[in-house]
């Protein structure tokens, strides 16, 4: 079998992100004692909750810091692909735990409903807008290239939901101030809640996807051996995988049905197919075996267990 690999490398994982990211991580690990202090003094739910969903922060791009670090390490014999879905994980993690965060705030939410406390107002607005502030410098940090990492997108989620969770809060303490409705508080906070589980579950049900190996969303896979087929010298295409082994990094193999030609010929071709995946379908490795046309034909896409216990 005869393999091309088109995959440059992109520097997704930069010295410079991780230095965002671990002075984002500071920011906002001194800021949970200030909000926590300031929760219990005001005796505000929703400075409490935001609070927690802080320290999640710090947990999150604490993980998310360790996995920028450890992607950046070589592929090597044991680990062939490199550690490139330690960020993936770590987006993993990161949502599972932003959905606990969340089923604890209902919880306590639902036992503020029943018996509303008193709230200080003014220490929750102060509050509140001083941690908007924050939440919103600490996540301009990192979202430079969120877009492209999973990793780093689940980080820079974290943060943008304190960013409305804050201003939530600063919302129901101008309320609570002025209307003395102080069920307003624990109100702000399930809707804190539902954007927390909203934006976890966003971000598990793509970790999920990568890890199963599934197409990526925006392949149209007709479309893609379509594409292979109009390439001058393909004849078919069969035995096609496309998968995931980060949110930025593709990868492909597929057997590619040609005439019967010469090698050079037959790289030719593999480098034409190469270069349109890469181009057209960000497909950055691809792997692709040569077949003439008298091959036996298999399907477009193979039962890998059926190949390896053939009866």
């Amino acid at each position: 079998m005869t393999q091309v690999h088109s995959h440059p490398h992109l520097p997704d994982l930069t010295r410079a992100a991780i230095r965002r990211m671990a002075l984002s991580l500071g920011i906002t690990l001194a800021f949970v004692f200030v909000e926590i202090a300031a929760g219990v003094a005001a005796n505000s739910l929703a400075l409490l909750t935001d609070a927690a969903h802080n320290f999640t922060d710090v947990l999150a791009l604490g993980l998310s810091w360790w996995a920028l670090r450890i992607t950046t390490r070589p592929a090597h014999s044991g680990k062939t692909y490199g550690y490139h879905r330690a960020g993936i994980l770590a987006a993993l993690a990161n949502s599972t735990t932003l959905a606990v965060i969340a089923l604890g705030i209902f919880y306590e939410a639902y036992r503020r409903f029943a018996a509303p406390p008193e709230v200080q107002a003014d220490l929750m607005i102060i509050v509140a807008a001083v941690a908007v502030v924050v939440n919103v410098v600490t996540a301009l940090l990192i979202r430079r290239g969120s877009e492209h990492d999973l990793n780093l997108r689940s980080a820079f989620l974290h943060l943008m939901g304190d960013v409305l969770s804050t201003a939530g809060a600063v919302v129901a303490g101008i309320a609570i101030r002025f209307t003395g409705w102080d069920w307003l508080d624990p109100l702000v906070s399930v809707l804190i809640g539902f954007l927390i589980l909203w934006n976890a579950w966003g971000i598990v049900r793509e970790s999920i996807e990568i890890l199963m190996e599934a197409t990526p969303a925006d392949i149209d896979i007709q479309a893609l051996v379509d594409s292979i087929q109009a390439v001058e010298g393909v004849r078919g295409v069969h035995d096609l995988h496309v998968w995931s082994i980060n949110q930025s990094l593709r990868t492909l193999s597929a057997h590619i049905v040609t005439e019967d030609v010469t090698v050079s010929q037959g790289a030719a071709i593999q480098a034409a197919v190469s270069g349109m995946l890469a181009g057209r379908y960000g497909v950055q490795h691809a792997t692709l075996q040569l077949e003439c046309v008298d091959c036996i034909p298999a399907e477009l896409f193979c039962d890998i267990t059926a190949e390896s216990h053939p009866h």
